[in-house]
């Protein structure tokens, strides 16, 4: 199938407002909205099509409190490893939206799956949670179409979080999401904007052998 230049420049323009979110309006995103987000993330690509993405919706209060409260400890604890130059800008960055997203997704990788049997996954049995990540994009991407802002908090103890839901001891955290509502929209990403990391250019990622 072959998709026409309006198409192409939309999807341009789609994956470069596609932004990682932490400032949400408390209202609730439909249901209808967030099952068809997940809907559309099975289609993504995975590792011999073993689609080892397990999404865990947390829906308890006394849940998302102890997420946030744990969030905001590891912050902490995190800050002691910036250079000292830059801990003022550190402590300034607000870096999850956990207390006012309405939908809060933690996204594990089912590194024990027998589905795809194994294809592609001997080897580089990471390709696993790489094919978690893809399903991530997917979810984001179709957010942002949406108008629903995604903010993905990276700065957690996995195996707390684990812990912390109960999931099976096979399952390995990629990912705690935050979905919802962006309080407001800008054309520059929110750390671009504060000064903490400009958008390289895409050639100086790129070389030849």
């Amino acid at each position: 199938m072959r998709f026409d230049t309006a198409f192409r420049e939309e999807l341009a323009r789609l994956i470069g407002w596609r932004r990682d979110v932490r400032r949400f309006r408390t209202k609730a995103i439909p249901e209808s909205e967030v099952q068809n987000l997940l809907r559309l993330a099975q289609l993504a690509p995975s590792v011999g099509n073993a689609q080892p993405w397990r999404f865990v919706r947390v829906r308890s209060p006394a849940l998302r409190t102890a997420l946030a409260d744990h969030v905001d400890a590891e912050i902490s604890r995190a800050g002691e490893a910036i250079a000292p130059d830059r801990r003022d800008a550190y402590a300034a960055l607000k870096l999850h939206g956990l207390r006012e997203a309405p939908e809060i997704v933690a996204v594990f990788c089912d590194e024990e799956t027998v589905a795809g049997g194994g294809l592609g996954a001997a080897t580089m049995p990471e390709t696993r949670a790489y094919s978690v990540v893809l399903a991530i994009h997917t979810v984001w991407l179709a957010a942002r179409a949406a108008g629903i802002a995604l903010g993905w908090v990276s700065i957690v103890d996995p195996a707390h979080v684990a812990r912390l839901l109960d999931v099976p001891a096979g399952w390995r955290l990629v990912a705690l999401l935050c979905l919802g509502w962006p309080e407001d929209e800008s054309e520059m990403p929110e750390l671009e904007r504060l000064g903490w990391q400009d958008r390289l250019d895409w050639r100086a990622n790129v070389s030849s052998r």
